[in-house]
């Protein structure tokens, strides 16, 4: 085996950084037949799309009480955090997501306190909706529990 003098230096090879995972909640509300959806501010990853409300959980948080946080800070709204209904992970370039969807009831009317828009779509319009990839799986399965109850 031969060795490297001193002077000899081997080929840098970047290491790709570690990309972390992000636990994010998101709510799944419905009335009327129809379910609420905010959109994401710009300067935010994603900025632009479509998205079920809700957002990162800060350490040591639980899944609800992120979610009731996260709808009390964007939409100043007391919420119930229902049963889970879907847990996804999506891989985005820059970073990867766990997301945790739950069936959610607010307790008043939300109000969007970071002028970002919000509106209540029909169920059957979520996919003319630009929303994230990671929301795909999800849209899937109330596309296809609207059609079993329709």
């Amino acid at each position: 085996m031969s060795r490297l003098s001193d002077v000899e230096k081997l080929p840098f090879v970047p290491l790709h950084d570690k990309v972390t995972t992000i636990v994010v909640t998101a709510a799944v509300i419905e009335r009327d037949g129809r379910l609420l959806v905010t959109r994401r501010l710009k300067g935010t990853h994603l900025e632009g799309y479509w998205e079920f409300p809700g957002g990162k959980c800060d350490a040591g948080e639980s899944l609800e009480t992120c979610l009731v946080r996260e709808l009390r800070e964007e939409l100043a709204v007391d919420s119930v955090v229902g049963k889970r209904i879907l847990t996804t992970r999506h891989e985005y370039p820059e970073r990867h997501i766990e997301l945790h969807f739950f069936e959610t009831q607010l307790r008043g009317d939300p109000v969007p306190q970071m002028n970002q828009e919000m509106q209540w779509v029909p169920r059957d319009a979520l996919p003319s909706l630009k929303l994230p990839p990671a929301d795909d799986e999800l849209v899937a399965l109330l596309l296809e529990r609207g059609n079993r109850s329709g």
